[in-house]
């Protein structure tokens, strides 16, 4: 018998609390989530590039409506900010940690996990953008890196380029015929936290 540690558990769905259900609706649709397929007692939507979704719904769950606090992980939390505000979605102005606590606007170094930026649907259920375009070592499995949505994988061959840029400076400015190999290498590494290639 597998120990639980070795058995596959996915996040599917987390369920939202809210006070009207058409509401909720048209907000979530103009985020651009997708709404999914399911019994009529229940709405379903899935952020893009998302492998899990939301549930609300009349009598779905007896939680306080507003009372959801989580989390949307981006690649690109300026260019995803711009969009929210020129969709008409109310944000809050971006901010990063600093040794005496929140600080405005992004991170300078534009690290992962620094900057976020904060949004609430019409029932006050939060949503917190972090960006992330390293993670933490140990978080991702180096057989199991992907990229959720082409918009991802765009970002990340961007940052490839812009690192294998200078590694050709540091090389004497010389054509790289590995660059493939490289960028390969940088982007897997960069999706588990191990060391970058120089």
């Amino acid at each position: 018998m597998k120990n639980l540690a070795e058995i596959d558990m996915k996040l599917e769905v987390t369920v939202l609390p809210v006070t009207d259900v058409e509401r909720a609706k048209e907000f979530y649709s103009r985020l651009g989530w997708r709404l999914d397929v399911t019994p009529p007692w229940v709405v379903q939507f899935t952020p893009y590039g998302s492998n899990a979704s939301i549930h609300f719904g009349e009598g779905v769950t007896t939680a306080e409506p507003g009372s959801g606090r989580h989390f949307l992980i981006v690649s690109d939390i300026v260019e995803t900010h711009e969009a929210l505000l020129a969709a008409g979605i109310k944000v809050g102005p971006l901010f990063h940690g600093g040794p005496d606590g929140p600080v405005e606007g992004a991170d300078p170094e534009r690290r992962s996990y620094f900057t976020r930026a904060e949004f609430a649907d019409p029932d006050g259920n939060t949503w917190i953008l972090q960006e992330v375009t390293t993670r933490l070592p140990g978080r991702v499995d180096a057989d199991d890196t992907s990229y959720a949505s082409i918009t991802d994988l765009s970002a990340a061959l961007r940052r490839a380029a812009l690192a294998h840029g200078e590694h050709e400076k540091r090389n004497g400015g010389e054509y790289d015929e590995n660059w493939p190999d490289w960028y390969a290498e940088y982007m897997v590494k960069e999706q588990t936290g191990e060391e970058l290639p120089r």
